[in-house]
């Protein structure tokens, strides 16, 4: 059980290092001004996940027989992947930073927990709730202290309000619903590598038309590829390397419900970097955030006795059934 646990706490802590660096895009966009956010969304998402794919070619190929016989995962990963960018960046543009934000990442988690409610049968522990909870309210927080100094092409009145919501709601279960589908090709003996690099690549190849459309806005200013560079090596590319690998450890609810720390990296570096102000409030939402990260982290109480119990807390610590164990020894980027 020791190992089991530090087996999920080095994936939990991989996927909180993948939120630090998703945490840079929206610094690093704000370096490039002239393109529109759904345009450095899309060339982000795109770019990262042609490289993941390109990457872990050889394991795809290896792992070909295993990823057509659950091609109807990857596909829906595929697509999710597609729409996510388009969802969150259009949702901040149309709705506010402080809007889009909320919606986008505080619903993810909780579609994560429906999706494999529904889909694989598993509980929700007290931990979990307890750390999305304050995951949610800590997210809020730091969005009403950005409130203010927030700007960009809104619209004016409850119709763009209407519109921003639902665009972050496509967002939540879009992000929710690319990292079940890759969680549930490890789960189905695809190896990490190629699950990732399945899942990312097929998004990417459906992103290619958004991309194309983008194109003569980045021509016009040559001066903003350093940034798309950055966004597609670093938070898009190396960020899913490392999300991945957490994914192989813990349950895709949980790896969502970490990466709710991710606004909190954005404003410590909107402070620092673009000078913008923080409020008492966005501090408790920082604390909030970082409490919820302990509550994850937590050494877990030692189970009650009795066959049930665990079982559960199996369950649990592991991230997936009995009979959905990642295999080992099958390896990717």
């Amino acid at each position: 059980m020791n190992e089991t646990r530090r087996s999920e706490r080095a994936g939990m802590l991989a996927v909180a290092l993948t939120a630090l660096l998703w945490g840079t895009s929206g610094t690093a966009a704000a370096m490039a001004p002239e393109l529109s956010a759904v345009t450095v969304g899309a060339v982000a998402m795109c770019g990262g996940g042609l490289l993941q794919a390109a990457v872990n070619a050889r394991g795809i190929r290896a792992a070909w027989s295993s990823v057509t016989a659950q091609w109807r995962v990857a596909l829906l990963g595929g697509i999710c992947v597609m729409i996510y960018p388009l969802c969150f960046f259009g949702s901040m543009r149309v709705g506010g930073v402080a809007l889009g934000t909320v919606v986008s990442l505080a619903s993810a988690p909780l579609f994560s927990a429906v999706i494999e409610r529904v889909a694989d049968g598993r509980r929700l522990t007290l931990r979990w709730t307890i750390a999305c909870a304050l995951g949610i309210v800590g997210s809020a927080a730091l969005a009403l202290s950005r409130s203010e100094s927030s700007h960009g092409d809104t619209l004016s009145g409850s119709q763009s309000a209407a519109v921003g919501v639902g665009l972050g709601l496509l967002a939540g279960i879009t992000y929710a619903g690319l990292s079940w589908a890759m969680r549930r090709l490890m789960n189905r003996s695809v190896p990490r590598g190629a699950a990732a690099g399945t899942v990312m690549g097929l998004g990417g190849l459906l992103l290619l038309p958004v991309v194309a459309v983008g194109v003569p806005s980045v021509i016009a200013h040559p001066e903003t590829l350093g940034v798309l560079a950055y966004l597609v090596l670093v938070p898009q590319f190396l960020g899913y390397v490392l999300f991945s690998r957490g994914l192989g450890r813990i349950d895709s609810s949980t790896a969502t419900t970490i990466t709710l720390i991710e606004p909190a990296v954005a404003t410590a570096l909107a402070v620092g970097v673009l000078a913008e102000p923080i409020t008492a409030v966005g501090w408790v939402g920082i604390a909030l955030l970082a409490t919820a990260l302990l509550v994850l982290l937590a050494p877990r109480l030692p189970a009650s006795t009795g066959p049930a119990s665990t079982s559960v807390e199996a369950e649990s610590s592991t991230g997936r059934s009995t009979h959905e164990a990642v295999p080992r020894g099958r390896r990717g980027a």
